[in-house]
């Protein structure tokens, strides 16, 4: 039988979120219903909510999440009730042209749950990144369920649905990031953290982090930055140049994704080094430079879609590595909150007060 349960909805573009009934259906063939214990409050929720994403109102936020499968649809083998998972936005299809090509962190076909949640009178809600994870529980598709140690706090694990996973991989996939390596992050909020506490397990010998608020510069030091600048008080550029013996980093990432921050990243490494572009640019921001510029210096420019992880690999591992203390996943939650506090939550993000509000349920 179909449930009700409460979730944070999104109804119109910029209007406040609020806490509505839910129903969610029995899950279908390759469908699971997962009990969410906590989800963190995303940027990307905010862009929901602000119409960046699309317009296909009313939204059902929520996407860092993790929790316990309650039931499963036909077909389902992967996971059972019970089992105590990291939901994640990459299903996995293993059919298109990445996946048969052994590229699966690239899949170009990933999917969600065929059914819809919807409100009390039948629309259809859009759940975010598939998810929809600030509720009670949530239909997503089995292969956005990563099965994990049961014993890890869901507050921590679950951020790497999202934002923790996409800074970590951005330093460890995308920019390949090597032992002794010198690394700065343009912008210390949760995915510019995580990247540099992605850069710290590789064995990068000098970490810079850059920022404008010392607040921010304070929770990177403690992640592993060897070194932190002010952009308020700095040329970033010559900054990194300064710590890095005047010739730049090898991987800058710009996590910040403004045209200004991604051309100081680029200016910032070292001849052919590696700039990582993770920041989400809006789709109305333009860049202008010299096209000379990208000849003359080499290297590699890229974009990191989600820290260019595989779930079912990296997923189970980072949460080991938590587990073992190598790994301070829980300093990445500022504070924990309710339900019907996300609004509140997304006013302390513009704020820059905090790295993750995450919602225990």
């Amino acid at each position: 039988m179909p449930q009700t349960v409460r979730g944070v909805v999104a109804r119109a573009k910029g209007a406040p979120v609020g806490v509505e009934t839910v129903v969610i259906p029995d899950p279908g063939p390759g469908e699971v219903v997962v009990d969410v214990a906590a989800c963190g409050v995303c940027h990307t929720d905010l862009h929901y909510r602000e119409g960046g994403i699309n317009d296909e109102f009313p939204f059902l936020l929520g996407h860092e999440a993790a929790g316990t499968v309650e039931s499963v649809g036909d077909a389902v083998t992967a996971v059972q009730p019970g089992d105590y998972v990291v939901l994640n936005w990459r299903a996995v299809c293993g059919q298109c042209r990445a996946c048969l090509r052994g590229r699966p962190w690239s899949c170009f076909n990933t999917h969600n749950a065929a059914q819809k949640m919807t409100l009390e009178d039948g629309t259809e809600l859009s759940p975010a990144l598939g998810i929809g994870a600030f509720a009670d529980k949530t239909l997503v598709a089995a292969g956005q369920c990563t099965k994990v140690d049961p014993t890890a706090a869901a507050a921590a694990v679950g951020l790497l649905g999202c934002g923790v996973m996409a800074g970590l991989g951005a330093a460890i996939n995308t920019g390949n990031v090597g032992r002794g390596d010198s690394v700065a992050v343009i912008g210390c909020g949760g995915v510019g953290s995580a990247a540099i506490a992605g850069a710290r397990l590789a064995g990068a010998g000098t970490i810079i982090a850059v920022d404008v608020d010392p607040q921010k510069l304070q929770w990177a030091t403690g992640l592993g930055a060897t070194a932190t600048v002010d952009a308020r008080d700095s040329d970033p550029v010559e900054a990194i140049q300064v710590l890095t013996g005047g010739f730049g980093a090898d991987v800058v990432i710009d996590a910040v994704g403004r045209p200004e921050t991604w051309k100081q990243a680029f200016y910032a490494r070292d001849l052919a080094g590696t700039v990582v572009l993770v920041g989400v640019p809006t789709p109305d921001m333009r860049l202008e430079m010299p096209f000379l510029d990208f000849f003359s210096r080499g290297g590699s420019l890229k974009s990191s879609w989600y820290g260019d992880c595989l779930p079912s690999r990296d997923i189970p591992m980072l949460v080991d590595l938590y587990q073992q203390g190598r790994l301070d996943l829980d300093a990445f939650v500022t504070e924990r909150i309710g339900i019907d506090d996300v609004e509140g939550a997304f006013d302390k993000m513009h704020a820059g007060g905090v790295l993750r509000s995450v919602v225990e349920l």
